[in-house]
C-alpha cells in the first residue's frame, strides 16, 4: 500500500477479495457472482471512493451492488463513486448518517490537518456523503439475502455493538464473513459514543456461530476463527466489567 491511501487486493476465496488501504488501516471488500458484484464499504471521501471504484472496475465489469457496514465516515463517505448502484445498509444507518455526518466531517478534517495531511483534509471537507437507499435487517438477528447470480450473500444485523446499526456480509459458500468494525485486527475495537459495550460480545458471538473460515475486520488483515474468538473473549471481559460498574449504555 502506498502513502496516498491506495490499496491492494487480498484474494480470500474464489471471487471474494478484501482490499487493504493505508489510510486508517481500512479494509473494504468485493464479492463476485455471475451476474452482479458486491462492494462492501466505500472508504472515507469522494476521492478515496473513486480510487476504490476504479480498482473494482479493474477486476470486474459486472453491475454493482453496495453494502455499507455502518455510518462512520471512513466506511461510507465514498459512496458517490458508485452512481446507480443500490446501496444497502441496516435500516437505521441512513438516519444515523444524516444526523452525524457534519460532526464526523468536522472532527476528521481537524484530525487530518493536525496530522499534516492537507490533501485528505481538503477532500473530506468537500465531500457530501450519499445516504444508503435500501434499508434492510430492521431487527437484531434478521437476515437479508442478496443474489449475485450463482452465489448468495447474507446480510445480517447482529444487534447493537460498534453502533446500533451494524451490518455484516456473510458469503456462506466459501466461509468468508465481512464484519465491519465489529472486529478489528492490529488495534483494539473502537468504543465511540455510539457503541454498546454491554452488547458487543453478544453480537460477535452471533457472527462466530455462523462458522466462517475467514473473518474480515473493518480495519486490519483478515482474521482466523481463532483470532476472532480471542477478540470475542476480550469483548466479553469488557462487558462484564461494564456491568460491574453499573453503567447501562442501552438506548
Amino acid at each position: 500500500m502506498d502513502g496516498q491511501g491506495h490499496g491492494r487486493w487480498v484474494d480470500l476465496a474464489d471471487g471474494v477479495y478484501a482490499r487493504r488501504h493505508a489510510d486508517l488501516d481500512l479494509t473494504t471488500g468485493l464479492v463476485l457472482g455471475t451476474e452482479r458484484a458486491l462492494v462492501i464499504d466505500t472508504r472515507g471521501d469522494d476521492g478515496q471512493g473513486a480510487e476504490l471504484a476504479a480498482a473494482v472496475r479493474a477486476v470486474t465489469p459486472l453491475p454493482l451492488l453496495v453494502v455499507i457496514t455502518h455510518a462512520h465516515f471512513d466506511h461510507c463517505f465514498g459512496t458517490s463513486a458508485f452512481p446507480g448502484a443500490p446501496v444497502h445498509a441496516q435500516a437505521g444507518c441512513a438516519a444515523a448518517l444524516t444526523v452525524t455526518a457534519a460532526a464526523q466531517r468536522a472532527e476528521w478534517v481537524r484530525h487530518y490537518r493536525a496530522a499534516g495531511d492537507a490533501t485528505t483534509a481538503d477532500a473530506l471537507a468537500a465531500t457530501v456523503p450519499v445516504a444508503p437507499d435500501v434499508g434492510v435487517c430492521p431487527r437484531p438477528g434478521s437476515v437479508h439475502t442478496l443474489d449475485l447470480g450463482g452465489r448468495t450473500v447474507e446480510l445480517v444485523h447482529p444487534g447493537p455493538a460498534h453502533t446500533g446499526h451494524d451490518l455484516v456480509a456473510h458469503v456462506p459458500d466459501v466461509g468468508v464473513l465481512f464484519a465491519g468494525d465489529l472486529l478489528e485486527n492490529g488495534a483494539p475495537p473502537s468504543f465511540g459514543p455510539d457503541a454498546y459495550p454491554r452488547d458487543w460480545a453478544g453480537a460477535v458471538a452471533l457472527l462466530l456461530a455462523r462458522g466462517a473460515n475467514t473473518y474480515v475486520p473493518g480495519h486490519g488483515d483478515p482474521m482466523t476463527p481463532h483470532e476472532a474468538a480471542a477478540q470475542h473473549a476480550e469483548l466479553a471481559g469488557i462487558a462484564r466489567r461494564w456491568r460491574r460498574c453499573g453503567e447501562d449504555r442501552r438506548r
